[in-house]
């Protein structure tokens, strides 16, 4: 389903299989009270969610053999309508040299990739 990683000495999870919808609402009132921050592995397609900093989920994953060019960073809203669900911003997200000059996701494809992950991963 998804594994903890206690080593971090936080709540992070990585999600490798599916996460419970339910779950990611309780997250996020326990963090921010509406949004959990989560950083997407476009080429592994996976997801760290939980934790105060995306920095923080992005160095999990570094750990656990993700590649720094394929991590994004992204909020998820559990309670906001379906189009509003995910914010494409944060600051791990500026890379020049990979043509993003913002804390968004400037390219399409990738914004499409990330939610197509998003929605295979979390179970509404």
């Amino acid at each position: 389903m998804y594994s903890p990683d206690d080593s971090a000495g936080c709540a992070v999870i990585i999600i490798r299989d599916t996460l419970d919808f339910q779950e990611l609402k309780r997250m996020a009132t326990r963090m921010f009270g509406d949004l959990v921050k989560a950083v997407v592995d476009v080429d592994r397609e996976l997801i760290a969610v939980d934790a105060e900093l995306h920095a923080d989920l992005e160095a999990i994953l570094l750990e656990d053999g993700s590649a720094q060019r394929s991590l994004w960073g992204i909020n998820l809203y559990p309670d906001a309508p379906a189009d509003q669900f995910i914010e494409f911003d944060s600051m791990i997200n500026m890379r020049p040299s990979q043509a993003n000059k913002s804390r968004g996701v400037e390219d399409e494809a990738t914004r499409r990739t990330i939610t197509t992950i998003v929605q295979k991963r979390l179970l509404r």
